[in-house]
């Protein structure tokens, strides 16, 4: 009887599981047009055991490349690693995508838990011995193989990935190893939810209308659509996110709540309580000197830098000095200015950070007769979506198409399918454009699928996501010239990943260096403030006037306005950022003390904040740009120098088009950077046109980014 019932709760127990993973969307192929992530059917308790499905099925497929008795070579070892773990990456894609854009109690709880399972199972492939020893045959082969470029590339990457993960430590070390990531892994995770929901947490709430005073019509609608969502009808609500904080402190002549709103700001993760972050980054930082330490490097700078364009903590710093000196000789001119304008107003007090802006708009309305308020109306969201498209269009041919048949993870998000100039279908974008509570501020690119042609053709899926003046009322989003910037920006990234035309997809798209990525997206920002073509795209909102030229003059006069202070407090952060991170002592370092050192010795005047604080600095704590917020800036060096290219072809010039297309937003991680580089522009990249751009030119002395 017992055994009858036994076997009757088996089958049960069988027949439910079976059940559960026929529910489960990841455990079938998509039945969705371009086979899309399904959405609509993607439930939050379906992502446990789907990544638990997939990492056994990863550990099977590891099992049997580890074990297969025939001698290793490219085909059975280091492609066969190339196309394990199909399952895992299909459900981390969605989900990871999920923890940006659908936050909840639940996902968060779910990323504690597979956090560590995630690190284990990482350390249990790089640090497989057996598994290893068959790379290494491979790898020390690699001359005689006659491979191609980009199964060379994978045959290095594969093997460097092995090493920098740990495969050469012996058994002690490769324990503390293993304790170290995980323990990162959970702290970077705890850093991110802190950020997230001191983000969330703070309210400035008005009730009176002067509180009101010098704020846009626009804003205020903003704020009372803001205050009407959490309840609070007839008042008005300011949060941290840029799109409700920045017009305050712009606009507002309520001195004592722009201090209010700007130290919330200011101290996102140092308000010692629950979501202080101070210890948190203190032990991340401690952590990656010890793994560094333990790789063989001197520091956690070291580690990273190896595998980007700069290669060495000290060209970083090369390059970060200077610029800061005549960017902080501009700033402190820039102080000087707003100071005077303060006085002039009839105020008496010495210029603090929460007036820069204030002030800084103040001038920038007097010398220019322009602000962003006058700027919004040329700018309707989908005008602006619809002028990045043309100019991908003019320069590779492609088209997007807005597709209402496919499935999306929440309502305001639109997808497009993109074609090639044949006709050919190319990937999928999709655009998320405003902001939410569970959703992490700023903007990015995303990928739920990648581009490869390692048997079948794959086509990418990509997502653009931002937080942007919603609409508020009768009025559409109207976007700020900087948000328009930031479109273009997240667009160029998009097209990295649309464009890319590899056969492998750990090479594909944005798959490359750190300080390489940012290329493609800042090139595209050129192209938004040319007045070409702002004339396609900027029309009044009302009466559909093209934006005259007296303003894309203003535009342009006004370009270099406010440079001192952008770049100093970019440059800050990304000395904080190496700072941090060339740390060589694994006791923990107290972060209000480093920060203190930093400010004093590069002279950080108090009227600029570094543009993240260390306590909510996302990019290095709890993102990939640890030991490499550096990289816009190089990056901005050699997208300046890439668009000379254009400019002295055309700004549409088809064969510079293709040229850039074939060099460097196809090939992905195929080659090194600067043979990309260097095969697009036929040169070393200069550093003057970027000095030019930001008007920070001294000298002549060429930089060349080696």
């Amino acid at each position: 009887m017992k055994l009858t019932l036994l076997l009757l709760f088996s089958s049960t127990l069988l027949i439910g599981s079976t059940m559960a993973q026929e529910k489960n969307p990841f455990f079938s192929e998509y039945d969705t047009p371009f086979k899309v992530p399904p959405f609509n059917k993607i439930k939050e308790e379906h992502y446990l055991p789907a990544f638990k499905e997939g990492i056994k099925q990863h550990e099977k497929e590891i099992e049997a490349i580890t074990n297969n008795t025939a001698e290793p070579n490219f085909e059975n070892t280091i492609l066969a690693l190339e196309r394990s773990g199909s399952l895992l990456t299909k459900v981390g894609n969605v989900y990871f995508n999920a923890m940006n854009t659908q936050i909840s109690d639940n996902i968060l709880e779910i990323s504690r838990e597979i956090t560590p399972l995630m690190a284990k199972h990482s350390d249990d492939i790089n640090l497989n011995e057996k598994l290893f020893q068959r790379v290494k045959a491979v790898y020390s082969k690699k001359d005689n193989l006659n491979l191609n470029t980009e199964q060379n590339k994978l045959l290095e990457k594969t093997y460097k990935d092995f090493v920098r993960g740990g495969a050469n430590l012996d058994a002690m070390k490769k324990e503390e190893f293993r304790k170290i990531n995980t323990e990162l892994s959970m702290l970077e995770l705890k850093f991110g939810e802190n950020v997230l929901k001191e983000n969330n947490s703070f309210e400035l709430v008005l009730d009176k209308k002067e509180d009101l005073a010098g704020l846009p019509e626009s804003v205020i609608a903003s704020a009372a659509q803001a205050a009407k969502e959490r309840g609070k009808d007839g008042k008005w609500v300011f949060t941290l996110h840029v799109p409700s904080i920045m017009p305050f402190l712009q606009y507002s002549e309520r001195r004592d709540l722009r201090e209010k709103i700007y130290k919330a700001y200011i101290n996102k993760g140092d308000n010692n309580n629950e979501l202080d972050n101070k210890s948190v980054l203190s032990k991340i930082a401690s952590l990656r000197v010890k793994r560094a330490n333990l790789l063989g490097y001197k520091s956690h700078a070291d580690y990273v830098l190896e595998e980007n364009m700069a290669k060495t903590p000290k060209n970083v710093y090369k390059l970060l000095e200077q610029l800061w000196t005549p960017a902080l000789q501009r700033a402190k001119m820039e102080a000087s200015d707003l100071q005077k304008m303060a006085e002039k107003d009839g105020q008496n007090f010495k210029l603090a950070a929460w007036d820069w802006w204030y002030y800084a708009e103040k001038l920038r309305k007097e010398k220019y007769a322009l602000d962003d308020e006058t700027l919004r109306p040329y700018f309707k969201l989908e005008n602006v979506r619809q002028g990045a498209f043309d100019v991908a269009h003019k320069l590779y041919g492609i088209t997007f198409t807005e597709r209402k048949d496919l499935p999306v993870y929440n309502k305001d998000v639109k997808a497009f399918e993109v074609k090639d100039a044949d006709g050919s279908h190319l990937g999928i974008l999709y655009v998320d454009y405003f902001p939410r509570a569970d959703k992490r501020s700023g903007a990015w690119m995303n990928s739920y699928r990648d581009e490869s042609k390692d048997g079948e053709k794959i086509t990418p899926i990509v997502v653009n996501a931002f937080n942007f003046t919603a609409p508020a009322g009768d009025k559409p989003a109207l976007l700020t010239f900087e948000e328009v910037s930031t479109m273009f920006h997240e667009f160029g990234h998009g097209l990295h990943g649309l464009l890319a035309n590899t056969t492998y997809r750990s090479l594909s798209g944005t798959a490359v260096a750190r300080d390489f990525v940012e290329l493609p997206s800042q090139i595209m920002e050129n192209w938004a403030g040319e007045p070409e073509v702002l004339k396609s795209f900027a029309k009044h909102y009302q009466s559909g006037e093209t934006i005259p030229d007296e303003l894309i003059e203003k535009i342009k006069n006004a370009s270099l306005f406010n440079q001192g202070f952008a770049t100093v407090e970019y440059l800050a952060a990304s000395i904080l950022d190496m700072d941090w991170h060339t740390l060589t002592d694994t006791v923990q370092v107290d972060a209000k003390t480093l920060e203190e050192k930093t400010v004093n010795r590069i002279g950080l005047i108090p009227e600029i904040a570094f543009r993240y604080r260390s306590t909510y600095f996302s990019h290095i704590f709890d993102g990939g740009y640890s030991s490499g917020y550096y990289s816009y800036i190089w990056a901005e060096v050699l997208d300046s120098d890439a668009f000379e290219a254009f400019k002295e072809k055309g700004l549409f010039d088809p064969a510079t088009a293709k040229a850039f297309r074939d060099n460097v937003l196809s090939l992905g991680g195929t080659e090194e950077p600067m043979v990309l580089y260097k095969r697009f522009r036929g040169a070393d990249p200069s550093i003057e046109p970027l000095l030019k751009r930001r008007g920070l030119i001294t000298d002549k002395t060429k930089v060349g980014l080696k």
